[in-house]
């Protein structure tokens, strides 16, 4: 049996993560992100040592991007600490898909 089809969801958090990866490199702008595979499970804190004023940085970015739709600042509000420190590029990508998918649906 050959593999399943791919899910159009699954397409589009693909490309979210491409880009999010994309403006991760560009707001760290070392040589060593852009050598290191970022993917879903890539924590923000632990492996790329993001700081607050990168973060604020790639959350213009994010804004210029995705629009009013993706309130990154308000996002993190609402997390614990221990959320913030383990949160992962995947968790960004899903909250941009889901609400990219409010946006349409509306």
């Amino acid at each position: 049996m050959g593999a399943p089809a791919p899910v159009p969801g699954d397409a589009r958090r693909d490309e979210i993560l491409r880009e999010i990866a994309a403006m991760i490199a560009e707001v760290i702008g070392e040589e060593w992100v852009r050598e290191k595979p970022i993917t879903a499970a890539t924590k923000f804190s632990q492996d790329l040592e993001m700081e607050s004023i990168e973060l604020a940085s790639l959350s213009e970015k994010i804004q210029a991007r995705f629009g009013d739709s993706v309130d990154f600042p308000a996002w993190l509000s609402g997390m614990e600490l221990d959320d913030i420190i383990n949160l992962t590029v995947g968790q960004l990508v899903d909250h941009i898909a889901a609400c990219q998918s409010k946006t349409s649906a509306a």
